[in-house]
């Protein structure tokens, strides 16, 4: 009599080590494309600073919210100081796919830039991806908690004690500072954890990291009222 066999746990590790790369792979091209805006915006003195960045309030300049985070003041130490938190989070969201890390940046980078185009101060120009960097770590922090996974936050925990009394200190307002747009970004990446918590894995592994039915569709462990905004997401990216 068969009884058919057991499911292995190390089945899909090559689908999660691809989509890991892919992720990954997503993650550099953000950062490449950031330093090769910054090398043109050099040659141009800055001109693209001036050209693409949010303007406080300026219904003209609202496009601005998805041009701002690839902009940078200089090289040293805007660009530089913003790309090594950005690596180090961004390293943990990548890992669960390039898809995740897409649909977290543009969350963040849509109510991060609203936020930083309706309470920054009149006539200000704002560009740089240190709102991105906040919308990374507090995703981390955050999405532990709608996910109620412990690795998760664990994860959290780490972020918050290798860059939190830095990304806290970037709160308090200081001169050529955003703080508008650090909160506003903090803002983004929370609402990205809980839009997308609880949301199933293309390859098969919860939330928490375990493994979950084949089926399609929302998973079960997507809070019922999440499961249409799922089931849009899983639409609009072809799953």
């Amino acid at each position: 009599m068969s009884t058919g066999a057991k499911p292995n746990p190390s089945s899909n590790l090559p689908a999660r080590r691809r989509q890991s790369v892919e992720g990954l792979a997503l993650l550099a091209g953000i950062v490449a494309l950031m330093w090769a805006i910054e090398a043109i915006n050099s040659l141009d003195h800055n001109g693209l600073d001036y050209g693409g960045g949010i303007i406080a309030r300026d219904p003209d300049r609202l496009w601005a919210i998805f041009t701002a985070p690839f902009l940078h003041a200089s090289f040293y130490p805007h660009l530089v100081d913003n790309t090594i938190p950005l690596v180090f989070m961004g390293v943990f969201i990548a890992l669960r796919g390039a898809r995740r890390l897409a649909l977290v940046t543009l969350i963040v980078i849509v109510v991060g830039g609203l936020g930083t185009w309706l309470i920054s101060p009149s006539n200000t120009n704002t560009v740089g991806a240190s709102g991105l960097v906040f919308g990374y770590a507090t995703y981390l922090f955050a999405r532990g908690l709608f996910d109620r996974s412990w690795v998760e936050v664990v994860i959290g925990v780490l972020v918050a004690v290798v860059w939190g009394g830095a990304l806290i200190s970037s709160l308090v307002p200081h001169t050529g500072i955003s703080w508008q747009g650090h909160a506003s970004g903090a803002v983004g990446g929370v609402v990205a954890a809980w839009l997308l918590a609880g949301r199933r894995q293309p390859v098969g592994w919860r939330s928490g990291g375990g493994r979950s039915g084949a089926g399609s569709g929302a998973g079960s462990d997507v809070p019922a009222d999440h499961r249409p905004l799922h089931d849009a997401l899983d639409r609009a990216l072809g799953q």
